[in-house]
C-alpha cells in the first residue's frame, strides 16, 4: 500500500528523512514565513522534528502531512497535509515553497488533505489555524469551504497585536475550539 496521492498537478508523498534538505529549505526560507517570522526554521534540527511529529501523526491518525512534489518533474514545492489536535479536530496545514506561491498548489495540496481526512473519520471536524494577516492562508481555507468560526488576539504570538483565526467546515464544540487553540 502506498501513502502517495496524485492531484491534477502533484504527488503528495509521506515524507522520509531523505527529504529533509528540502523541508528545511522551504521551513527556513524568509518568504514563507512573512507572516511569522519567529518560527522560521534556522536549524535542520528544527525540520527534523517537525518531520517526527508528522510521522507520528501518520502512525497514529493514518494520516499527515505529505511532502509535495511537481508530477511532471519530481521538484518539492512544498509540504501540508491534515493532522489530528487534541484528539477532536483535523488541521489543514500547508507550506509552499517562496518560488512556487500564486501557482494554486496550497489549494490543490489542502483540498487533497480535506479529503482524506473526511474519508478517515468524517464526523471530525476539519479546521484552519491562522494568523489574520496571512490572507493567503485565509483565502486558501475559504476556497475549501471553511467559515470563520473563531476571531482572538494570538495568545503567545511576540507580536502582541496579531489576532488568530479559526476557520471550521461546520460549528465547533467549546473541546473542538479549545483543541484548535492548542
Amino acid at each position: 500500500m502506498t501513502d502517495d496521492i496524485l492531484t491534477e498537478r502533484l504527488r503528495l508523498s509521506r515524507p522520509h528523512p531523505s527529504d529533509l534538505p528540502e523541508v528545511f529549505a522551504i521551513q527556513s526560507d524568509p518568504r514563507v514565513w512573512t507572516h511569522y517570522p519567529s518560527l522560521r526554521h534556522t536549524d535542520p534540527a528544527q525540520s527534523v522534528a517537525m518531520m517526527e511529529r508528522w510521522e507520528r501523526s501518520w502512525q497514529e491518525a493514518g494520516l499527515g502531512s505529505w511532502v509535495a512534489r511537481l508530477r511532471d518533474t519530481g521538484e518539492v514545492v512544498g509540504n501540508g497535509g491534515c493532522t489530528v489536535l487534541g484528539g477532536e479536530v483535523w488541521n489543514i496545514g500547508y507550506r509552499i515553497a517562496g518560488d512556487h506561491h500564486g501557482k494554486g498548489y496550497a489549494t490543490e495540496l489542502a483540498r487533497a488533505g480535506v479529503e482524506q481526512a473526511r474519508a478517515r473519520d468524517p464526523q471530525r471536524p476539519v479546521i484552519a489555524y491562522l494568523v489574520e494577516h496571512n490572507r493567503a492562508s485565509a483565502n486558501v481555507a475559504v476556497k475549501l469551504g471553511l467559515e470563520l468560526v473563531h476571531r482572538a488576539p494570538d495568545v503567545g504570538n511576540p507580536d502582541p497585536t496579531v489576532m488568530r483565526l479559526v476557520f471550521a467546515d461546520r460549528e465547533l464544540t467549546s473541546a473542538q475550539l479549545a483543541a484548535a487553540l492548542r
